[in-house]
């Protein structure tokens, strides 16, 4: 009898494992001799409520251009496969896979909460991030609003935001961006990590297409908010080559400003991306981890702080060199200009009207 090959592609969802949880001691396993799949699966979205008492978080890391960030949602429905965020999803007991995609906690006081948290006589005004680890702009978003609620509260407060997306639902709230930009306290960066439509559709199924980037990067351009593109993240040979085309179609768009990272694997993110490969590029699987591996000494991550966002050695020096040449062509800046907070006024959370 003839061997199926098994199909692990799911409809709609980048990664195609469901890794176990790190932290768990039980996994379940299948038993041998069940029927494997050879058709794409399903799986279903849910919606979990998360009763944080608090949105903004706060790192010390040197890599980040920021200290503090908001995060409305945990997970991500976009599903791109190389995340670095799907392993925070095992501190939640679920899995840095599948589970990361689909089982996505939302924040309904969100707005709320960060209103009472920038009134604290002990807020010192700084920009934040919107946001730091999942999107903000995920497809829920355009239902729920919670990411709009809580740039309302920044606009009336005027504190300085950055928000990185990879999704057209930003231009909607370009009136408030837009508002804060008038204090010089907002920015927007769109993460293109393709322009190959089908490139970016099985490795960031759920996010806006590489056109629809390119729209928002103008359509906020038109309203005034500054602009720029995040070329995120590089993955040796898939996609390194298209860093120059991504720069010039941004500058083109209205991107002011550029940035770039390596592709990090950290944890349960390395098997998830694995597996990504051997389903879609099992041609180039080796090529590109062994590609990756030379700018992590030998791994597939590495965790120190300088290297982790950059990678180390010829490769690394070279796509350095490619990014740096294609933003001086496009007429682009390596960094956007910092953001002031000279405009912050403190609300009390009383005299806000949250409603939309």
């Amino acid at each position: 009898m003839e061997t199926r090959p098994i199909n692990r592609q799911i409809h709609g969802r980048g990664a195609t494992i469901n890794p176990a949880n790190r932290f768990e001691a039980l996994r379940y396993e299948p038993e041998d001799g069940c029927e494997p799949e050879t058709e794409p699966r399903q799986v279903r979205t849910q919606f979990i409520t998360d009763d944080s008492q608090s949105v903004i978080s706060h790192n010390s890391s040197p890599d980040l251009g920021f200290d503090a960030s908001l995060n409305p949602y945990r997970g991500c429905e976009h599903g791109c496969a190389y995340c670095y965020a799907r392993p925070t999803h095992e501190y939640l007991g679920f899995s840095a896979g599948i589970d990361f995609e689909s089982r996505i906690l939302v924040k309904p006081k969100a707005a709320e909460l960060l209103a009472a948290e920038l009134a604290r006589p002990s807020w010192t005004p700084q920009s934040l991030a919107l946001s730091g680890v999942t999107d903000a702009y995920q497809p829920i978003e355009r239902k729920l609003k919670i990411t709009r609620s809580c740039l309302r509260v920044l606009a009336e407060f005027r504190n300085p935001v950055c928000v990185v997306t990879k999704n057209h639902l930003v231009t909607r709230d370009a009136d408030y961006l837009a508002e804060l930009a008038s204090h010089e306290a907002s920015a927007v960066s769109l993460s293109i990590t393709t322009l190959e439509p089908r490139l970016a559709q099985i490795l960031e199924p759920r996010a806006s297409t590489p056109s629809h980037r390119l729209d928002a990067i103008a359509k906020l351009r038109a309203a005034g908010v500054p602009v720029g593109v995040n070329i995120a993240p590089i993955i040796p040979g898939l996609n390194d080559h298209e860093i120059p085309k991504i720069a010039a179609a941004a500058a083109a768009a209205g991107a002011e400003f550029a940035c770039y990272t390596i592709i990090r694997l950290p944890l349960t993110v390395a098997p998830v991306f694995v597996a990504w490969l051997e389903d879609y590029f099992p041609d180039r699987k080796d090529k590109i981890l062994g590609r990756i591996r030379s700018m992590r000494h030998g791994k597939l991550n590495t965790a120190e702080f300088g290297a982790r966002m950059r990678g180390d050695g010829p490769l690394a020096d070279q796509i350095r060199q490619m990014f740096l040449v294609s933003c001086r062509r496009s007429g682009l800046s390596h960094a956007r200009t910092e953001l002031s907070t000279a405009a912050f006024r403190r609300v009390m959370p009383n005299q806000l009207e949250l409603s939309l």
